[in-house]
């Protein structure tokens, strides 16, 4: 099989153990971000889910990965999370199983993010939580930006691939 080139080579797994395939993200403007529930960025939700209201009917998708391989962040099962960030958030954007990003157990996905856009210095690995990656409607990765980039940050580039 080759190689995936965009994000529509990729299927993730759902919050409800289902599978989501992002060929049906095709056409869209997706930003991914890796989340935790008990860090100092977990306030960027409200950012997130910001954005998605606001440019979802415009071709935006946004999809939350939790993550607990950073300072066991995201210790809770997906209805815990899930409960979480509907109570303190209203999140309406999707919220996937959670995963890993980085070492040998990385999702598929991040593994193939990590390698079209580098971090700082060229580096791969994710750092932190909320980590984004924004993907143009072609599904190529456009650009990776760092935990502390706050959302309302990357409206200039959202509002550019939409």
């Amino acid at each position: 099989m080759a190689e995936p080139r965009t994000i529509a080579d990729f299927d993730v797994a759902m919050a409800n153990g289902k599978r989501l395939n992002l060929a049906d993200k095709a056409g869209k403007v997706v930003l991914i971000v890796n989340t935790a529930s008990k860090c100092g960025f977990t306030p960027q939700y409200g950012g997130l889910e910001a954005l998605w209201r606001k440019y979802r009917d415009r071709g935006l998708e946004v999809i939350g990965f939790p993550c607990n391989q950073f300072g066991n962040q995201e210790p809770g099962s997906a209805e815990e999370i899930e409960t979480f960030c509907s109570l303190n958030f209203a999140i309406s954007f999707p919220v996937m199983a959670k995963i890993d990003v980085n070492g040998p157990q990385a999702d598929p996905l991040y593994d193939w993010l990590k390698d079209e856009a580098r971090g700082v210095f060229g580096s791969r690995g994710i750092k932190w939580n909320f980590t984004k990656f924004l993907v143009a409607r072609d599904g190529k990765v456009v650009r990776r930006y760092p935990p502390t980039a706050k959302p309302e940050r990357l409206e200039r580039d959202i509002e550019a691939l939409l």
